[in-house]
């Protein structure tokens, strides 16, 4: 079976087993529509969106997918919004320029095209450049010095036009625990495991504890984990270095490996360094479940990666969110790995009352009674007071366009966008119930059970 087949299966098993997991329904789309299954990424893509209908990479690749089957209008039906706003990705100018041209218009494919080497001169294309101009584009500032620069790489024995996989970006987070409301439980035991080794390495290294090792993060989406990843190394000011599926995996044989080598390696240079894997089920699936070799050699080499083999990892703070615990290889919980695994639940209502402070911040105001809005939130998430917040803002958009001038928010206009809101953790613990209650060798899982009962 070739290496892309290979991996594809791999993945079409990681997503049968997590079909809640977006990022990684997101890359299967991602690698299908490289490999010229437009109309199987289609689907994947528009799954992706039933469950999360503004993910940036599903909204992208559906539009890609479009393209790629001649359906250039319905391409530019999910784009041309998009474009329109401040922060539209590189991607969706790229798209976009494409559909056009096929469309036959090449100015407008022009104007798109420019727009998005400006957000990022990698996407330059010297063939599709050629094509636009004999139709009577032109690429202007992308013709001359803007593909310089690029090199051919070549991965297993073929040459990909492109840049070098870069093995993760190196942040220094300005945010630190002042920014996350609540958690203080959680706060505590990152305080022990990370930050207090930092702060004093000569109390640590006195008992021969080394600086450095693992906590797995899991609990609904949208209760902060990211966010208290990031915070994290802000206390401390470490650097910070934020690993998704897309940085690791890869189609070629054996690149997979290297990639995850690369990113150890990077944050061993730059210590001290957080580095933080997000929806790390997607690299850490138990092997049992695998049906593919390709999957299982990357969890052996993320195994031998966080023990330090052939490098020590003095220095490097591991941190790894997941909303599916449950799909994770056993092995990733032995001690000097993920030796701490942390439940992150809804906010309490001190918590949501601090996170509703801090989505609030720098917006008009008038007489918020904060107590009242942690109790019509009972349950929410981080992620839903935030929308809950956004909702109450449009809400009093649309009231100052119609009456001429601004107006504050008030208690009444928030109560009213939460009310109509549903927590979207529900769904979640009806799902780590079951496992709570029948799965839960060794007590892993007690703390659901806690939440639960309360």
């Amino acid at each position: 079976m070739p290496a892309s087949d290979d991996l594809i299966a791999s993945l079409r098993d990681a997503v049968r087993l997590a079909p809640e997991n977006i990022s990684l329904r997101v890359h299967l789309g991602e690698i299908l529509l490289q490999q010229g299954g437009p109309g199987e990424a289609e689907k994947e893509f528009r799954a992706a969106l039933s469950q999360s209908p503004s993910h940036t990479g599903a909204k992208l690749g559906l539009a890609g997918s479009f393209c790629r089957q001649g359906k250039n209008s319905a391409a530019l039906a999910i784009l041309e919004g998009w474009l329109t706003q401040s922060d539209a990705p590189a991607g969706a100018f790229l798209w976009a320029a494409r559909a056009h041209l096929e469309n036959g218009a090449p100015a407008e494919a022009g104007d798109c095209y420019r727009k998005a080497l400006a957000l990022d001169p990698s996407l330059a294309d010297a063939d599709w450049e050629a094509r636009l101009k004999a139709k009577g584009g032109s690429a202007s500032g992308a013709e001359a010095g803007e593909t310089a620069g690029r090199e051919t790489v070549r991965v297993g024995g073929e040459e990909t036009s492109g840049l070098p996989f870069v093995p993760g970006v190196v942040e220094n987070p300005a945010l630190d625990f002042s920014h996350v409301g609540g958690m203080e439980k959680l706060k505590e035991e990152i305080h022990l495991k990370i930050i207090h080794p930092i702060q004093h390495p000569e109390i640590y290294r006195a008992y021969g504890k080394k600086i450095g090792g693992g906590i797995l993060m899991y609990g609904p989406p949208g209760c902060g984990k990211t966010h208290l990843a990031r915070a994290t190394a802000g206390q401390v000011k470490a650097c910070f270095i934020s690993v998704g599926i897309h940085d690791v995996l890869n189609m070629y044989l054996g690149q997979s490996e290297r990639n995850l080598h690369d990113i150890f390696e990077t944050a061993r240079s730059n210590t001290p360094c957080v580095l933080f894997f997000d929806e790390v089920d997607a690299l850490a699936a138990s092997r049992t479940d695998m049906r593919q070799s390709a999957g299982r050699q990357i969890i052996n080499q993320f195994l031998s990666e966080l023990d330090g083999i052939g490098a020590g990892n003095e220095g490097v703070l591991v941190l790894a969110a997941t909303n599916a615990p449950w799909h994770l290889d056993s092995a990733f919980r032995r001690p000097g790995r993920f030796d701490r695994i942390l439940f992150v639940p809804p906010p309490d209502a001190a918590a949501r009352i601090a996170i509703f402070r801090i989505v609030l911040q720098g917006k008009p105001l008038e007489d918020i009674d904060y107590e009242k809005l942690a109790k019509v939130s009972e349950g929410f998430s981080g992620a839903d007071i935030k929308a809950v917040a956004e909702e109450a803002v449009e809400g009093k958009l649309r009231e100052a366009i119609k009456a001429g001038k601004p107006s504050p928010l008030t208690t009444k206009d928030l109560v009213a966008a939460a009310k109509s809101a549903r927590p979207s953790a529900k769904e979640w613990f009806s799902t780590a119930r079951n496992y709570a209650l029948y799965s839960n060798q060794g007590g892993i899982y007690d703390d659901i059970l806690a939440y639960l009962k309360k």
